[in-house]
């Protein structure tokens, strides 16, 4: 980890000419503003960067506006898509006077999780590792009014696309949920996919793999190492950063958006997790899969608030389009090893006492990174501490169940409004130690209310489709 002292050094050694000061807000939209080199000294990286919190989607009333972005000097880096050198740090966010931690900044939340986690006595270390999927189009275009609704995406590898002119037309489309690991001509997306990989890389994210994804035109996923809970909720949100602005570098647009394309592969973001207490993995023993009844509990701690949690894995009315029965969707709650068909699944790659985790399958990369995290390790500590018995594992293809025996297996939410009302229902779990407060909690719902409405007050073209000769 680098100290202020290192980082202002950094900036000197790069001749910065501008530090962007970053955080993320309610929703998980990085934000920033700019102060010149010679705002950077040690001090700030204790009292912070004064700035307006009125105006950020959820945050403070006017009359109390003023707060504070303090640095974490371990965030530190170059960014590459400057036009000048400029040296980029992620803040957590404090109230002026009292440097108490504001209890909506996300960032703070995570914080309080992994604070929590420790003064439970059950273990030192969180290992989260999400698995996050996106596309990468060529064009997008979109408008809703009062009179008229409409989306468009566009790539070259879209099935749809067999028959365009396109001077010449080489062919080689990806058929719909045909995109799973091709090789060129086929897959288009090769170099820029590396690019985003060496730019991860060159940048401290540690990159295991990439590839193309099922869908058709041009569905992606690049995984990176696990590390802790706030560690690897920052590196989400430079993950986002870096993917975003690359494709925009090469004429394209990627989306995180989960289910962009009817009748094909959405995108989630499948999220491992582990506990570790000092150089001992909690998770491995003798128990079902090689797992130790503490990894059993925690399971069922998931288990037992998924349907709540999805309020802030799965946080967007599209997050609903992709969670649907009947398609290969992680909707069933259930678990079972190397079963990509329940909605907790645990990896058999290896027999190591080290890489044994959990999965879980339902969220997407709409979630913000820091409150989707702390509020799986919120469920899975629940888990533990009151010894939440998962039930019996369901090793079967969930997906082919004959109606009578998947009716017995519950699912997760079918829309945001539901996720919501789960939440409401069921998030003491969440409370314990501080770390999520009624008050955020009461904010978020509130947010993501709006949003629903939104959708459910809206024409929707399709309706048009079906309805207009009524």
């Amino acid at each position: 980890m680098k100290t202020p002292e290192e980082v202002i050094e950094m900036a000197r050694k790069n001749e910065v000419k501008m530090i962007d000061i970053k955080f993320v807000d309610t929703l998980g939209t990085w934000q920033h503003f700019s102060v010149t080199p010679r705002e950077l000294t040690t001090e700030v990286f204790e009292e912070g960067f004064g700035f307006d919190g009125s105006s950020i989607q959820g945050w403070k009333s006017i009359e109390v506006s003023d707060m504070l972005a303090v640095p974490d000097p371990g965030t530190a880096f170059i960014d590459p898509f400057c036009s000048v050198p400029t040296l980029s740090l992620t803040c957590t966010i404090s109230e002026p006077g009292t440097r108490e931690a504001y209890t909506r900044d996300p960032r703070g939340v995570a914080r309080r999780g992994e604070q929590y986690l420790q003064s439970t006595g059950i273990a030192d270390t969180a290992f989260f590792g999400p698995e996050a999927e996106f596309f990468i189009f060529d064009d997008v275009r979109y408008d809703s009014a009062a009179n008229h609704s409409f989306y468009s995406v566009d790539s070259e590898e879209g099935i749809w696309n067999t028959g365009r002119e396109e001077l010449p037309n080489l062919g080689h489309k990806i058929r719909h949920k045909g995109g799973y690991l091709p090789v060129a001509p086929t897959d288009t997306l090769q170099d820029l996919r590396t690019e985003m990989v060496l730019m991860m890389q060159h940048l401290g994210i540690e990159v295991e793999r990439q590839h193309h994804e099922v869908a058709s035109a041009g569905q992606a996923e690049i995984d990176y190492r696990f590390d802790t809970l706030v560690t690897t909720a920052d590196a989400m949100m430079l993950y986002k950063y870096i993917i975003k602005n690359t494709a925009r570098n090469h004429g394209k647009t990627a989306t995180f958006l989960p289910k962009p394309l009817f009748g094909d592969n959405g995108s989630g973001m499948h999220t491992h997790q582990s506990l570790w207490k000092g150089d001992k993995p909690l998770f491995a023993g003798n128990e079902y899969a090689g797992l130790s009844q503490s990894a059993l509990h925690y399971i069922g701690g998931i288990l037992k608030h998924a349907r709540a949690l999805c309020a802030f894995c799965n946080p967007t009315t599209n997050s609903y389009k992709r969670l649907v029965p009947g398609y290969e969707a992680p909707v069933n709650l259930a678990y079972s090893a190397r079963n990509r068909s329940a909605a907790v699944r645990i990896p058999t790659f290896s027999e190591s006492p080290k890489a044994k985790r959990i999965e879980f399958r339902p969220p997407d990369p709409t979630a913000n990174p820091y409150l989707a995290f702390t509020a799986l390790l919120m469920a899975g500590l629940d888990g533990i501490m009151n010894k939440i018995e998962p039930g019996e594992p369901l090793d079967k293809n969930i997906y082919e169940l004959p109606p009578e025996e998947l009716a017995t297996v519950p699912n997760v939410p079918s829309s945001l409004g539901e996720a919501l009302t789960c939440l409401e229902n069921d998030h003491d779990f969440l409370l314990k130690g501080d770390v999520f407060t009624t008050d955020l909690l009461h904010t978020f719902i509130a947010m993501k209310r709006r949003e629903d409405d939104a959708l459910r007050l809206h024409p929707h073209p399709h309706e048009f489709a079906m309805y207009y000769d009524a």
